[in-house]
This record gives structure tokens, sequence and C-alpha cells, in this order.
């Protein structure tokens, strides 16, 4: 096939938010070692402390949790996320009881370049340590905006807030130890600016040719693992969110010329003159996305209780059309390969982006640029790729910075496995070439797949975790053989659902359908030199 043997010329570049889509010559100029950053925790010029009283000078915090003042609604109601949720994934509201819960109440204005927004968060200690302050990130701050916050409570009483990472991390201490089990409410008020240039992460967060893109725009709880509270500077060439599943409402004001596209479902809107007010819903989710234009139309169609919308503007009405079908596609053989994507809905967005593509729970981008000739493979890829990340990211997380071959890797495997099943042998050999010719850029060609990000130059991360890291799965499907590695996915999905993984949680997964000790391939492949 025409389509398929042209994928033996694929250019470098990922189908994931890491990669921007440029000639392979021009990434023979960039600087090739991202530098890592940890600033001193202070308070930034500009961010005075508030004068009132505070836990952070010796004030006792009320310790009864409130209810919910955004939102008249218990923060343990979770029945309305069903709507969001294929009925054999329904009961996922049962698990993961202790999730936290996110209620946001956004001010858009007219001229999108200003969100004001007040935050409630129901956080509960799901670790086995006391903790005495809880982490958020404030991604907007370097990417190219700005977060400005203006207040915060902790049940209820104001409390000082303290800074790190650039002003992308804010810190509140919570007067007293929070133990396992017991529970706060974190009320946030803040501004968000958004640039109007491409930014920090490929312009992902930014206002660009009528497209509002808000990636992480909100303040949100990294992950808390057996490194504490996993914030750093993220390397330039690597994705920067690693969160745990929340459950969110969202309640948006913004103009009513916008066509507003979001993770999770929309419960209502409400038509005030020239404004228009949104309430959402997603969950469990790990985080949350919000894409607009006036210019967005949509094409629709649907997998099993899935439905899934193709948005773009009009004079990309084919390549929408075409994205769509090959989205549905890639959800009904990744549905059947895995197990069942979980949400009733599923969105695709053409966006300014310079990434191939980026994934977010429910929504997938993928780069107005490819739209412009989706007859290049490239544009089938991006799709399939970015759809397998629902599945790996998005259901089961792992920590992108640190072990990035854990998503990255496997989501390329399965866009192989795509290929294979809708092209036959033509397109598994296909794909497998490309992948080969990725990996033969690389420094060394030993190199392990199982590194943090910040290892890697940006050649050798697209050659060795795009490159290697899904020729290491094909190898390791044939050591286990292939119907015990398809029952090992599978049940690695079903495993892991809503929780994070480790490079041992895997590898341990994996022994058990084998019965044998895998360290030696690991050697081989994953794991770091000794």
């Amino acid at each position: 096939m025409r389509l398929l043997l042209a994928l033996l010329l694929m250019p470098i570049g990922c189908a994931c938010c890491t990669w921007a889509i440029v000639p392979w010559a021009a990434f023979e100029n960039l600087p090739m070692t991202p530098t890592v950053v940890t600033l001193p925790t202070t308070v930034p010029a500009g961010k005075e402390a508030p004068p009132t009283p505070t836990a952070g000078n010796g004030v006792a915090v009320p310790e009864e949790v409130p209810p919910p003042s955004l939102f008249s609604v218990a923060w343990d109601q979770r029945a309305v996320f069903e709507a969001e949720l294929i009925a054999a994934e329904e009961d996922a509201l049962r698990l993961r009881p202790g999730a936290s819960v996110y209620h946001l109440d956004l001010n858009l204005a007219d001229d999108l370049t200003r969100l004001t927004g007040r935050q409630e968060v129901h956080y509960t200690n799901t670790e086995s340590v006391p903790l005495t302050e809880v982490y958020f990130r404030l991604f907007p701050n370097i990417a190219g905006g700005e977060t400005n916050v203006t207040a915060v409570t902790l049940n209820g009483a104001p409390v000082q807030p303290r800074y790190a990472l650039e002003n992308s991390a804010l810190i509140v201490p919570l007067g007293r130890a929070l133990a396992p089990g017991e529970s706060v409410v974190i009320g946030l008020d803040y501004t968000v600016t958004v640039p109007t240039w491409p930014g920090g992460n490929y312009g992902t967060f930014a206002l660009l040719d009528e497209v509002l893109a808000l990636a992480h725009f909100y303040p949100l709880i990294p992950a808390y693992d057996d490194e504490g509270w996993n914030a750093e500077m993220a390397p330039s060439i690597g994705d920067v969110v690693y969160a745990d599943t929340s459950y969110y409402r969202v309640r948006l004001e913004a103009p009513a010329a916008l066509v507003v596209v979001t993770s999770g479902r929309e419960l209502e809107r409400v038509e005030q003159g020239d404004r228009r007010v949104y309430t959402f819903i997603a969950g469990p989710v790990r985080d949350f996305y919000l894409v607009a234009s006036p210019r967005f139309a949509v094409s629709s169609t649907t997998v099993g209780e899935t439905d899934v919308h193709s948005w773009a503007f009009p004079e990309r009405t084919e390549a929408a059309t075409l994205a769509l079908e090959q989205a549905a596609t890639a959800l009904a053989i990744y549905n059947r390969r895995f197990g069942p994507y979980p949400y009733t809905e599923l969105d695709i967005v053409a966006t300014p982006t310079l990434a191939g593509g980026v994934e977010y729970p429910g929504v997938i981008v993928v780069a107005a640029s490819v739209y412009e000739n989706p007859s290049d493979p490239f544009f089938e890829h991006v799709v399939a790729h970015e759809v397998a990340h629902q599945w790996f990211y998005g259901v089961v997380g792992n920590d992108q910075v640190d072990e990035p071959w854990l998503d990255e890797s496997l989501t390329q495997y399965a866009t192989w496995l795509y290929y294979r099943d809708r092209y036959g042998e033509e397109g598994d050999e296909s794909f497998a070439a490309s992948l080969q010719r990725r990996w033969e850029w690389a420094s060394d060609r030993t190199m392990p797949i199982g590194l943090p990000v910040a290892a890697y130059d940006d050649t050798d991360y697209s050659a060795i975790v795009y490159g290697r890291g899904p020729l290491f799965l094909d190898t390791l499907a044939q050591t286990l053989g292939e119907d015990t590695f398809a029952a090992f996915l599978q049940d690695y999905y079903r495993t892991f659902q809503w929780e994070t993984v480790s490079t041992a949680d895997f590898k341990r997964l994996a022994e058990t359908h084998c019965g044998c000790d895998l360290t030696p391939l690991f050697a081989e492949w994953v794991y770091p030199r000794p």
C-alpha cells in the first residue's frame, strides 16, 4: 500500500506532546542537553504574604472540613460522574475513595487572554505517612503566561503559601500534620494570563490563530510517591504532568461565540446575553483540559458506548473527517487489545500546537499544521498514537518525567499494533522498519529505555524511548509468547486502572504471566547501567 510504504520515509518526530513537527535537519542546531533547575523555596517578588494571621505564623487552622461553597453538592457525591463512564466502568466510582475533588469556578475575559478563577479542592491524605504541606503546580508560570494567586485558605482560614521551582510550585502549609485518611479543603483565588505566542511546552497553553488552548491552566496537585511530593522542573523535551486521578466540577463563564471542548462531559449551559455559562464534570481523570474557538466545526460517530467528535475549522473538514475515522478505528482496536476505553466521550481537536499531537484525559490534540496534508502517513500515526495514550498515561498512569518509557514506549507499541491489525503483514513490517530507522539515530544504540527524560538529548529521546522502546516490548512479547503477552497487557490495564505504575510493577506482573525471571532482559534493554 502506498500509505504503508510511505511510513518508511517518515521524518523523525514523535506523535506526542514532546516533539515539534520540524524536519530532521532542523534538530542539528538545537541545544541538545536540557537544563533542570531547582530554585530556593521563597516568596517571589510581587507576591507579598497576606496580612491576615495564618497557619504560616502559628495560628491554628479549623480542623473541621467545610462543605463546598462553589457547588451545592457533597464532596463525596459521585453519582453524576456515571454520565462520563461506560456501563462496564461505573465501578470505578467506588475505587480510590480518597481521590481529590476539584471545584473550579472560572470566568474567561472577552479577549480570551485573562482567566479569573476560584477553586476548592477536597484533599485526603492517601499516603502512609502524615503530611505537613500540600503542593500545587502553577504551570502557566513556566509556559509563557502567569498565574497570580491572590488568596489561599485551609478549611476556610487564610494561610500563607510559599513558592518554588520558578514560581511554578505553590506550597500550602497544613498547620498541623495531616494523618493518613484525614482530609482538608484548600481554596485558591487566582488570575491566569494567557500568552498570545507559543510560550513553553510547544504552545499547548496559548491563544494562537483563533484557538485558545488551556493545558494545565489551574493549580494542580502533583503526585506524592516514594520521593515525597513529586514536583520538579521537567526538561524541555518531556511531559510536565504527573498526577493522581481526581474528580472535577467546573463552571465556566465565557463569550457565547466560543465553541468549548473539554475533558469529561458538559452537564449544562445557560445563555446570558453575549455570555454563556457552562458546567462540566470529569472524573476519574489525571487533569482537566479546555480548548475553545469561535470557528470549530464538528463531525461525530459512535464506537460502542463512546461518542467520538472531531473538531476543526470548516476549511479542514476533509482532514477532520479522516481523523474521526482513524480515531474510531484505533478506539475499536485498542478496546479489543487492552480493554474498554472507560469514557462515553472522546474528542479530537485541531490546534496550533507546535507538537505533532498531545494527549489529555478524554481529548487528543493534533497539530493544525498536520491537517494541511492529511495524506501524509504522519497524520494517521499521530492520531493512532495519541488515542493509545488514553490507556497508557490516562487510565494507567506513570511518572512521565522519570520513567517516560512506561507510557511513551508502550503507546508507540500500541500504535504498531494498530498498523498490524488494520493493514496486516505489510502494516506490521512497515511500522517495524520505521522503528528500526528511528533507533539508528541514537548516539548509542545500547542506551537503556528506562532513563529519566533529562538523561537523553533530543535525538536520543526520540531514538531510544520511541524507537528502541517498542522494539523491546516486541522482544518481550516474543519471550513470553504472543498470546501470553496479549493476556499480560489486558491484565496490566485492568490491574492498574486509575493508579500509577513503576517499572518494577510492570516487570513483576509480566513475570507472573511467564513464570520466569525477566531480570536479564530488563538489564539489557531497560535498566540504567551500573
